[in-house]
Protein backbone atom coordinates (compact mmCIF):
# COMPACT_ATOMS: atom_id res chain seq x y z
CA UNK A 1 0.00 0.00 0.00
CA UNK A 2 1.22 3.72 -1.01
CA UNK A 3 2.11 5.62 2.03
CA UNK A 4 -0.51 8.52 0.44
CA UNK A 5 -2.83 5.72 0.86
CA UNK A 6 -2.03 4.55 4.27
CA UNK A 7 -2.52 8.30 5.54
CA UNK A 8 -5.82 8.46 3.88
CA UNK A 9 -6.76 5.27 5.10
CA UNK A 10 -5.45 5.97 8.92
CA UNK A 11 -8.09 6.59 11.10
CA UNK A 12 -9.02 6.42 14.72
CA UNK A 13 -10.71 3.13 14.99
CA UNK A 14 -12.44 2.72 18.32
CA UNK A 15 -14.53 0.14 17.62
CA UNK A 16 -12.36 -3.51 17.70
CA UNK A 17 -12.87 -7.17 17.45
CA UNK A 18 -12.13 -8.02 20.96
CA UNK A 19 -12.29 -12.01 20.23
CA UNK A 20 -9.63 -11.72 17.60
CA UNK A 21 -5.88 -11.51 19.02
CA UNK A 22 -3.64 -9.65 17.41
CA UNK A 23 -0.36 -11.36 16.53
CA UNK A 24 2.58 -10.23 18.03
CA UNK A 25 4.35 -10.10 15.14
CA UNK A 26 2.36 -7.51 13.95
CA UNK A 27 2.84 -5.26 17.03
CA UNK A 28 6.97 -6.27 16.53
CA UNK A 29 6.35 -4.14 13.41
CA UNK A 30 4.84 -1.14 14.99
CA UNK A 31 7.83 -1.63 17.30
CA UNK A 32 10.21 -1.35 15.03
CA UNK A 33 8.99 1.83 12.82
CA UNK A 34 8.69 3.28 15.77
CA UNK A 35 12.39 2.36 16.92
CA UNK A 36 13.71 3.67 13.53
CA UNK A 37 12.34 7.35 14.18
CA UNK A 38 14.24 10.44 14.00
CA UNK A 39 14.97 11.56 17.61
CA UNK A 40 17.20 14.53 18.62
CA UNK A 41 20.60 13.70 19.79
CA UNK A 42 19.72 9.88 18.83
CA UNK A 43 18.82 9.31 22.21
CA UNK A 44 15.40 7.34 21.46
CA UNK A 45 13.52 8.56 24.49
CA UNK A 46 9.82 6.32 23.49
CA UNK A 47 9.34 3.64 25.38
CA UNK A 48 6.26 1.07 25.42
CA UNK A 49 4.79 -1.77 27.17
CA UNK A 50 2.36 -3.79 25.34
CA UNK A 51 -0.34 -4.94 26.67
CA UNK A 52 -1.69 -8.43 25.16
CA UNK A 53 -5.72 -8.89 26.94
CA UNK A 54 -5.12 -12.31 26.70
CA UNK A 55 -1.77 -13.28 28.84
CA UNK A 56 -1.24 -10.20 30.39
CA UNK A 57 -1.83 -10.38 34.75
CA UNK A 58 -5.37 -9.30 36.12
CA UNK A 59 -3.81 -6.62 37.51
CA UNK A 60 -2.29 -5.00 35.17
CA UNK A 61 -5.53 -5.00 32.79
CA UNK A 62 -7.18 -3.67 36.01
CA UNK A 63 -4.71 -0.79 36.04
CA UNK A 64 -5.97 0.88 32.63
CA UNK A 65 -8.20 3.35 33.49
CA UNK A 66 -9.66 6.66 30.65
CA UNK A 67 -12.01 9.18 31.87
CA UNK A 68 -14.27 8.79 29.52
CA UNK A 69 -13.44 6.12 27.12
CA UNK A 70 -12.50 3.22 29.69
CA UNK A 71 -14.74 0.36 27.63
CA UNK A 72 -12.13 0.82 24.86
CA UNK A 73 -9.04 -0.53 27.07
CA UNK A 74 -11.57 -2.34 28.33
CA UNK A 75 -12.03 -4.52 25.23
CA UNK A 76 -9.20 -4.05 23.22
CA UNK A 77 -6.84 -7.20 22.21
CA UNK A 78 -3.95 -5.03 22.74
CA UNK A 79 -3.01 -1.79 24.52
CA UNK A 80 0.13 -0.27 24.13
CA UNK A 81 1.65 2.14 26.74
CA UNK A 82 3.65 4.20 25.43
CA UNK A 83 5.90 6.56 27.85
CA UNK A 84 9.26 8.48 27.45
CA UNK A 85 12.08 7.97 29.66
CA UNK A 86 13.89 11.18 29.72
CA UNK A 87 17.05 10.20 31.66
CA UNK A 88 18.59 8.82 28.23
CA UNK A 89 19.62 12.44 28.00
CA UNK A 90 22.51 11.11 30.32
CA UNK A 91 23.55 8.92 27.56
CA UNK A 92 23.78 11.52 24.96
CA UNK A 93 27.50 11.74 24.48
CA UNK A 94 27.44 8.14 23.79
CA UNK A 95 24.63 8.35 20.98
CA UNK A 96 26.45 11.47 19.43
CA UNK A 97 29.59 10.02 19.00
CA UNK A 98 27.82 6.90 17.28
CA UNK A 99 26.82 9.48 14.91
CA UNK A 100 30.39 11.09 14.50
CA UNK A 101 31.49 7.51 13.56
CA UNK A 102 29.04 6.51 11.20
CA UNK A 103 29.59 9.74 9.22
CA UNK A 104 25.68 11.09 10.23
CA UNK A 105 26.82 14.38 11.19
CA UNK A 106 29.62 16.51 11.11
CA UNK A 107 32.24 17.52 8.07
CA UNK A 108 35.85 17.40 7.45
CA UNK A 109 38.05 15.26 8.76
CA UNK A 110 37.28 12.34 11.03
CA UNK A 111 39.95 13.43 13.78
CA UNK A 112 38.53 17.07 13.39
CA UNK A 113 34.85 16.20 13.69
CA UNK A 114 35.70 13.96 16.86
CA UNK A 115 37.74 17.20 18.55
CA UNK A 116 34.53 18.89 17.58
CA UNK A 117 32.06 16.80 19.16
CA UNK A 118 34.30 16.52 22.30
CA UNK A 119 35.88 20.14 23.05
CA UNK A 120 32.97 22.08 21.66
CA UNK A 121 29.59 20.27 21.18
CA UNK A 122 29.03 18.22 24.69
CA UNK A 123 30.46 20.42 26.88
CA UNK A 124 27.63 22.97 25.27
CA UNK A 125 24.66 20.43 26.59
CA UNK A 126 26.23 19.94 30.39
CA UNK A 127 24.49 23.19 31.22
CA UNK A 128 21.36 22.18 29.68
CA UNK A 129 20.60 18.28 30.56
CA UNK A 130 17.96 19.04 33.16
CA UNK A 131 16.37 21.45 30.35
CA UNK A 132 16.48 18.63 27.95
CA UNK A 133 14.59 16.32 30.29
CA UNK A 134 11.75 18.24 30.82
CA UNK A 135 8.49 17.66 29.37
CA UNK A 136 8.56 19.17 25.83
CA UNK A 137 11.24 18.22 22.98
CA UNK A 138 11.36 14.54 24.46
CA UNK A 139 7.64 14.08 23.90
CA UNK A 140 7.46 15.88 20.40
CA UNK A 141 10.13 13.44 19.04
CA UNK A 142 8.04 10.61 20.86
CA UNK A 143 5.28 11.47 18.83
CA UNK A 144 7.24 11.50 15.80
CA UNK A 145 7.78 7.05 16.72
CA UNK A 146 4.42 6.80 17.77
CA UNK A 147 2.84 8.18 14.22
CA UNK A 148 5.42 5.80 12.21
CA UNK A 149 3.91 2.94 14.80
CA UNK A 150 0.52 3.80 13.74
CA UNK A 151 0.90 4.24 9.89
CA UNK A 152 2.59 0.35 10.20
CA UNK A 153 -0.69 -0.40 12.09
CA UNK A 154 -2.96 0.72 9.37
CA UNK A 155 -0.41 -0.96 6.77
CA UNK A 156 -1.28 -4.24 8.59
CA UNK A 157 -4.72 -3.89 8.44
CA UNK A 158 -4.50 -2.79 12.05
CA UNK A 159 -7.01 0.07 13.85
CA UNK A 160 -6.21 2.24 16.71
CA UNK A 161 -6.68 4.59 19.27
CA UNK A 162 -4.51 6.88 21.14
CA UNK A 163 -5.93 8.05 24.66
CA UNK A 164 -4.51 9.68 27.39
CA UNK A 165 -5.39 9.30 30.92
CA UNK A 166 -4.72 11.41 34.37
CA UNK A 167 -3.82 8.05 35.92
CA UNK A 168 -0.66 7.78 34.38
CA UNK A 169 1.99 7.47 37.02
CA UNK A 170 -0.29 4.41 38.84
CA UNK A 171 -0.24 2.76 35.01
CA UNK A 172 3.76 2.44 35.08
CA UNK A 173 4.10 1.89 38.53
CA UNK A 174 1.66 -0.94 38.28
CA UNK A 175 3.86 -1.83 34.84
CA UNK A 176 7.02 -1.70 36.99
CA UNK A 177 8.36 0.85 34.64
CA UNK A 178 11.08 3.66 36.75
CA UNK A 179 9.47 6.37 38.53
CA UNK A 180 11.10 8.89 36.87
CA UNK A 181 9.33 7.91 33.51
CA UNK A 182 6.26 9.65 31.69
CA UNK A 183 3.85 8.81 30.37
CA UNK A 184 2.74 9.64 26.72
CA UNK A 185 -0.46 7.92 25.71
CA UNK A 186 -2.12 4.52 25.20
CA UNK A 187 -2.59 3.66 22.16
CA UNK A 188 -5.45 0.66 21.53
CA UNK A 189 -4.86 -1.21 19.00
CA UNK A 190 -6.75 -4.62 17.26
CA UNK A 191 -8.66 -5.43 14.30
CA UNK A 192 -11.10 -3.04 13.49
CA UNK A 193 -14.99 -4.22 13.70
CA UNK A 194 -16.29 -0.45 12.08
CA UNK A 195 -15.81 0.20 8.40
CA UNK A 196 -11.84 1.55 7.89
CA UNK A 197 -13.50 4.93 6.89
CA UNK A 198 -14.98 5.01 10.43
CA UNK A 199 -18.43 7.37 9.31
CA UNK A 200 -15.97 9.28 7.03
CA UNK A 201 -13.30 12.08 6.99
CA UNK A 202 -14.11 14.13 10.79
CA UNK A 203 -14.63 18.30 10.03
CA UNK A 204 -11.41 19.92 10.45
CA UNK A 205 -10.37 23.35 10.82
CA UNK A 206 -9.78 25.10 7.71
CA UNK A 207 -5.97 25.12 5.87
CA UNK A 208 -5.60 28.80 6.23
CA UNK A 209 -6.43 29.00 9.92
CA UNK A 210 -3.63 26.16 10.93
CA UNK A 211 -0.53 27.33 8.74
CA UNK A 212 1.14 30.68 7.77
CA UNK A 213 3.66 31.90 5.16
CA UNK A 214 6.93 33.82 6.71
CA UNK A 215 4.79 35.60 9.83
CA UNK A 216 1.85 35.22 11.90
CA UNK A 217 -1.64 35.56 10.07
CA UNK A 218 -0.17 35.19 6.57
CA UNK A 219 -2.02 32.36 5.34
CA UNK A 220 -0.37 29.59 3.57
CA UNK A 221 -0.95 29.63 -0.04
CA UNK A 222 -3.34 26.72 -0.70
CA UNK A 223 -3.20 24.93 -3.88
CA UNK A 224 -6.08 23.49 -5.38
CA UNK A 225 -3.88 21.35 -7.61
CA UNK A 226 -2.15 20.18 -4.35
CA UNK A 227 -5.91 19.39 -2.98
CA UNK A 228 -6.86 17.32 -6.29
CA UNK A 229 -4.09 15.48 -6.37
CA UNK A 230 -4.11 14.04 -2.88
CA UNK A 231 -7.93 13.44 -3.33
CA UNK A 232 -6.89 11.33 -6.23
CA UNK A 233 -4.24 9.66 -4.63
CA UNK A 234 -6.76 8.78 -1.38
CA UNK A 235 -5.38 11.03 1.37
CA UNK A 236 -8.86 13.30 1.52
CA UNK A 237 -11.51 11.00 1.45
CA UNK A 238 -15.55 10.96 1.50
CA UNK A 239 -16.71 13.75 4.79
CA UNK A 240 -18.42 12.41 7.21
CA UNK A 241 -21.47 11.62 8.22
CA UNK A 242 -21.68 8.79 5.17
CA UNK A 243 -25.19 7.79 5.02
CA UNK A 244 -24.79 4.02 6.98
CA UNK A 245 -23.33 5.52 10.08
CA UNK A 246 -25.91 5.37 12.29
CA UNK A 247 -27.06 2.30 11.84
CA UNK A 248 -23.42 0.94 11.28
CA UNK A 249 -23.18 2.59 15.32
CA UNK A 250 -26.67 0.52 16.63
CA UNK A 251 -24.98 -2.93 14.97
CA UNK A 252 -21.28 -2.42 17.29
CA UNK A 253 -23.47 -1.28 20.17
CA UNK A 254 -25.16 -4.36 20.14
CA UNK A 255 -22.26 -6.61 19.39
CA UNK A 256 -20.50 -4.93 21.85
CA UNK A 257 -22.88 -4.66 24.32
CA UNK A 258 -22.19 -1.07 24.50
CA UNK A 259 -24.79 1.80 26.48
CA UNK A 260 -25.42 5.01 24.30
CA UNK A 261 -23.17 7.16 26.52
CA UNK A 262 -20.59 4.89 27.04
CA UNK A 263 -19.95 4.73 22.86
CA UNK A 264 -18.06 8.05 22.72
Amino acid sequence: MELREVIGRRRTIRYLKPYKAVEPEKIQMMFEAARIASHWGNVQSLRAVAIHRHSAPQEVLDSLKAVVVGWQLRLAPVVIVWYCDPEVVEEQGDRLRELVSVGAIGVGPQEQKVSVLEEKFLPSFEGIKDFLKMPGLNEIDCGQGIAQATLMAYEQGLGTCCLGTPDGDAILETLGVPSHCRLVMMQTVGYPLEHWEAGGQKPKRPFEELFSMDTFGKPYPRSQEVVDELTKDGVFTRPAPLPDRDEELEHMQRALNLKAPAMF
